[in-house]
C-alpha cells in the first residue's frame, strides 16, 4: 500500500513532502514542497470529546492519512488504457455522440455542465479540459504527451470529493469553461500567449482541489493541520494549489520542460489559485479598478497580463450567479447545502455556527442576494468595464435577472423587501468591495 504523509515542523513551519512507496521514501526536491495526492483533509470530529485530544491534535507533528488507494488504482488502470469489458464505466456511443456535440459549442455562455457531466458519466473535468487543451492547440505546441496529459486529468478530477454538493469535480469543469469564454473575449485573444492559455486552464481545472467541503473559519477553529501549516492564511487556496503542484509533478507531464520553466509554471499557476481567495476580494478589486480608471493596462505586458488572468479566473470562480436562471439555481441549492452541512456539523459538536450555515435562520434566497450585491455584482461591473462585449453585457442580464427572481422567492417567503442578508454586512469590512452596488 501507498501511504502519504505531512509532517509539520514547528521551528520553521516548513511543510515537508514525503511520498513512501513500499519501504522506499522520496523527497521532493524542486523549488517548495509540494503537498501529497490523497492527503485528503478529512476532519476527525473525534478530537471534540476532550480537551486532552483536543491539545494533542494540536501539537501532533506526525499528520498520518492512508492514500486513497482505491481511487489510485480506478486511475491508474484508466490511463493505462486499460478497460474492463462491458464496464459500466465506458459509455455507448449514443452519449459519446452528444458529448462530442455539446463540446462543439463549449464556448457558448449556456454552457449546461450539469447536462454534459450526465453525458460522460461523471467525467466532465477530465473530458472537457482535454477537449479544450486540443482546441487551443496546447498538446501540439507544448508537445504534450497525450496519455500523460489524461492521466494527470483523471487524478485531478479523482482528487475532488464527489461527496460535496459544490466543491468538486463538476464545479471545476464548470469554472473551466467559464475561463475557456474569458480567453475568448476579443482584448485576452490577440494578446495571450500558449503559455498563458496553459496555465489558465491548469489553474481553472484545479483551483478547488481537495477542497474538503467546509471552509477556512471552519478548519482554524478545528485546529485542523492545514490551518496551522499555512498560518490561518489563505489555507485551502494554499491547499488546492499545493496539491496540484503535487498532481503535475507526480504526471510528469512537462518533466520534458527544463527545471525553470516547471518551477515557474508551478509559482504563477499558484498565483493565479491564491487570487481565488474570497478574503482577498476587496484588495483585487481595488488594484483592478485603479488599472481601469488610470487606463494603463498593457496586456503586452506579462505582469498586465497574469493580473488580468487572475481577474478572469476570480470571475469564472463566483460566475453561477451570472448564468442562466435554470443553472444558476442549481449551483445556488447545491453551495447553501454545502454551507447548511457544515452548519450541521457545528451544531452538533456546539463550535458556533457560520454564518450563512445555519439552515434554521438562513434561506437560498437571502444568501443568494447577499453574495450578488456585495461580491459578484462589483466584479462583474468592472470586468464589463475592461472587456465591454456582448458576454460581459449578457452575464450582467442574466445577474440582474437572477437577483430579481432570488428577491421574488424571498418576498414570497417572508414578505421582506430587504435586499441583502445581515451576515454579509456583518462581515469584516476589508472583505467587502467599497462600492457595493453597479454604477
Amino acid at each position: 500500500q501507498r501511504r502519504g504523509a505531512i509532517s509539520y515542523d514547528s521551528s520553521d513551519q516548513t511543510a515537508l513532502y514525503i511520498r513512501m512507496l513500499g519501504d522506499v521514501r522520496v523527497r521532493s526536491r524542486a523549488g517548495f514542497e509540494t503537498e501529497r495526492r490523497g492527503s485528503h483533509p478529512y476532519i476527525d470530529f473525534r478530537i471534540f470529546h476532550s480537551n486532552s485530544e483536543i491539545e494533542v491534535s494540536v501539537s501532533a507533528r506526525n499528520v498520518r492519512r492512508l492514500l486513497s488507494f482505491q481511487r489510485y488504482l480506478r486511475s491508474s488502470r484508466f490511463f493505462r488504457g486499460i478497460t474492463v469489458p462491458n464496464s459500466s464505466n465506458i459509455l455507448d456511443d449514443d452519449y459519446n455522440g452528444q458529448a462530442k456535440c455539446m463540446l462543439e459549442k463549449v464556448g457558448n455562455w449556456n454552457f449546461d455542465i450539469f447536462l454534459f457531466d450526465r453525458l460522460t458519466n461523471g467525467n466532465s473535468l477530465v473530458s472537457l479540459t482535454f477537449h479544450l487543451f486540443n482546441l487551443h492547440g496546447l498538446i501540439e505546441h507544448f508537445q504534450l504527451d497525450t496519455m500523460k496529459l489524461r492521466r494527470f486529468l483523471v487524478m485531478v478530477q479523482e482528487d475532488y470529493h464527489s461527496q460535496n454538493p459544490y466543491h468538486n469535480a463538476v464545479h471545476a469543469a464548470d469554472v473551466t469553461q467559464a475561463m475557456h469564454c474569458y480567453l475568448k473575449e476579443p482584448k485576452l485573444t490577440k494578446s495571450l500567449t500558449p503559455w498563458d492559455v496553459l496555465l489558465s486552464l491548469i489553474a481553472a481545472a484545479t483551483h478547488d482541489l481537495d477542497h474538503p467541503g467546509v471552509n477556512q473559519p471552519f478548519l482554524i477553529k478545528t485546529n485542523h493541520y492545514l490551518a496551522t501549516l499555512y498560518k490561518n492564511t489563505s489555507v485551502l487556496e494554499n491547499h488546492h494549489w499545493r496539491s496540484a503542484v503535487g498532481l503535475l509533478r507526480e504526471s510528469g507531464l512537462f518533466a520534458h520542460m527544463s527545471l525553470e520553466n516547471r518551477q515557474l509554471m508551478e509559482s504563477q499557476i499558484g498565483d493565479l489559485i491564491l487570487a481565488t481567495d474570497i478574503s482577498q476580494q476587496n484588495e483585487y478589486l481595488s488594484m483592478f479598478r485603479s488599472h481601469l480608471d488610470r487606463g494603463d493596462l498593457c496586456l503586452e505586458n506579462p505582469s498586465h497580463r497574469h493580473f488580468i488572468l487572475q481577474m478572469a479566473l476570480k470571475c469564472a470562480d463566483i460566475c453561477n450567479p451570472c448564468r442562466t436562471w435554470e443553472l444558476s439555481k442549481q449551483w445556488s441549492e447545491k453551495v447553501t447545502e454545502e454551507f447548511f452541512h457544515q452548519g450541521d456539523i457545528e451544531k452538533k459538536y456546539h463550535l458556533g455556527v457560520s454564518p450563512l450555515c445555519d439552515r434554521q435562520t438562513e434561506t437560498i434566497a437571502n444568501i443568494q442576494i447577499g453574495f450578488m450585491t456585495y461580491l459578484v455584482e462589483p466584479l462583474f461591473g468592472e470586468w464589463a468595464r475592461f472587456s465591454n462585449t456582448r458576454l460581459s453585457q449578457t452575464m450582467l442580464g442574466h445577474l440582474g435577472l437572477n437577483k430579481a427572481s432570488w428577491k421574488g422567492v424571498q418576498r414570497e417567503q417572508c414578505g421582506s423587501g430587504d435586499d441583502v442578508n445581515p451576515a454579509f454586512e456583518e462581515m469584516d469590512s476589508d472583505l467587502l468591495p467599497q462600492e457595493p452596488h453597479l454604477s
